[in-house]
């Protein structure tokens, strides 16, 4: 179980909630929120004009509600937001979204009662999980219409999942003994302002990098002992010259995996080999800027997952309310970005990569990497496959965040679009997996062909991949590629 306090969330512990971890709620954080709410009670008793609470939303802000229409108006704040369209969120997913809310409420200064927060954890702990449509988001003001669809559960409405199914949201938690809570002024605002969306999606994404880059190391490090390639562009000399970060850390690890020599690397020492190709001879330099780009954009979107983006914000101290731009996605939008380019320049690169592997012109290895061309095609068609998936990423990294649309009658000029970023990410992250996980397996078939021993550092993710791939005889090529991905995904763990 992991305890929410709206601090110190990380993408792991979000990426475990995702996965079905429950959570519990730091009880000195509710408190704290219990103390928050109470600033938007004593606005309501000294009948102060404040957005939000008893206005209208946008362009009504400057409309003033009756106080007998209070409630009313968060429902149906609630209702009419809840415009999603297409594909729904998957269930990890909604999960994430649904402990990065929990998070941000704890922040206490969205001006929340307890009692919703609690409700949303017991959802989530009892998976009740909303049906929330992917698209629909600008990412400013918040992700609104997915956040709406999350409240309209907690309302005793709109859908939740029955496993495949949809069923109607108050049913699904009558089930489970839940009891929908009445929208008390500013949580339906507080419910929905946020950037949970583009946040808790990019960090989902963001973990899984982080376990992809340094593999992405030790499977280019296969391809190089396969391709006969020299350690001599590792040496820490060379990256101390030019001492970014990100660089020194990728040739330190290439050094640890390849070690000094290896039975392939002995029986090419003399060969007069001065220099390889970029792919193989630039890898410190390129997959270490992805390596910085982590670090960057995983501060973001970390430092994101505990922060409070509402508006307007509830400050307990001074009791009082300020309006801001919290809930506007930008940070979390560009890091997305940088990571969807990260992600498709360690495909781009191992594609290049595995051009040298099944192209004769490069390498001493069999064109495709089988012993019985023409008969068999080998690997021909998987490079393809590579090459495809490489130019859609192409695609994916083109930015989400530097496009804006404004609405709301002009009041929401600038927006983020953080939930295409972090959309964008998701799917990027997919493509690079497959991209490795192609490199590895062509890779492997090099190594088998020369019949020698690599780099001991190689060993785990060798014997990992030979426990699923036989050596290679035309077969079915996708159960090939699905049975290399999956090796990956057992080192990732």
């Amino acid at each position: 179980m992991i305890l929410l306090n709206g601090n110190n969330l990380s993408a792991e512990q979000l990426t475990a909630i995702a996965n079905g971890e429950e959570v519990s709620l730091d009880e000195a954080a509710l408190a704290k929120v219990s103390k928050n709410r109470a600033v938007v009670d004593r606005i309501l008793a000294e009948k102060r004009v404040v957005y939000g609470i008893n206005t209208g939303f946008g362009q009504f802000a400057t409309v003033v509600i009756p106080e007998d229409q209070l409630a009313e108006l968060q429902l149906n704040l609630v209702r009419s937001h809840a415009a999603g369209v297409g594909k729904p969120l998957t269930i990890t997913q909604t999960r994430a979204l649904m402990a990065a809310r929990i998070n941000c409420l704890l922040k206490a200064f969205s001006g929340i009662r307890p009692e919703p927060i609690r409700v949303l954890s017991d959802c989530l702990n009892h998976g009740i999980i909303p049906v929330i449509p992917c698209q629909g988001s600008v990412g400013a003001s918040g992700d609104l219409a997915p956040l709406a669809h999350m409240a309209l559960l907690l309302a005793g409405e709109g859908l939740a999942w029955d496993g495949p199914k949809r069923v109607h949201g108050g049913h699904a938690m009558a089930r489970a003994g839940l009891k929908p809570i009445r929208l008390q002024p500013k949580e339906g605002l507080a419910l929905i302002n946020g950037t949970q969306l583009t946040t808790s999606l990019g960090n989902l994404a963001l973990c899984r990098l982080r376990k992809l880059a340094p593999l992405a190391d030790e499977i280019a490090a296969l391809s190089l002992e396969a391709l006969r390639g020299t350690r001599a562009a590792f040496d820490p000399r060379i990256h101390n010259a030019r001492p970014h970060p990100g660089q020194i850390e990728v040739a330190a690890n290439m050094c640890r995996i390849l070690g000094k020599t290896s039975e392939i690397a002995d029986s090419h020492k003399n060969c007069n080999r001065v220099q390889d190709a970029y792919s193989l001879r630039c890898l410190p330099q390129v997959h270490g800027v992805a390596r910085d780009a982590l670090k960057f954009a995983g501060e973001i979107l970390e430092r994101e997952l505990n922060s409070a983006t509402d508006n307007p914000m509830i400050f307990s101290d001074t009791r009082e309310s300020r309006s801001g731009g919290n809930f506007h996605g930008q940070y979390p939008a560009f890091a997305c970005d940088v990571l969807a380019i990260a992600a498709c320049d360690l495909a781009s690169i191992s594609e290049r990569r595995q051009e040298r592997l099944v192209n004769p012109a490069y390498s001493e290895l069999p064109a495709f990497l089988c012993q019985n061309g023409g008969l068999e095609s080998g690997f021909m068609m998987a490079h393809v496959t590579s090459a495809a998936l490489v130019s859609e990423m192409k695609g994916l990294a083109h930015p989400a965040c530097i496009d804006t649309i404004p609405t709301s009658a002009g009041k929401e000029d600038h927006v983020s679009m953080g939930p295409i970023a972090a959309r964008k990410l998701l799917s990027a992250v997919d493509a690079l997996e497959q991209v490795l996980a192609l490199e590895a397996r062509m890779a492997l078939e090099g190594v088998r062909i020369i019949g020698k021993k690599p780099a001991v550092g190689l060993d785990r993710l060798v014997k990992s991949l030979e426990s699923v791939c036989p050596p290679w005889q035309d077969r079915a090529m996708y159960a090939e590629i699905e049975a290399a991905v999956k090796a990956l995904r057992g080192l990732c763990q």
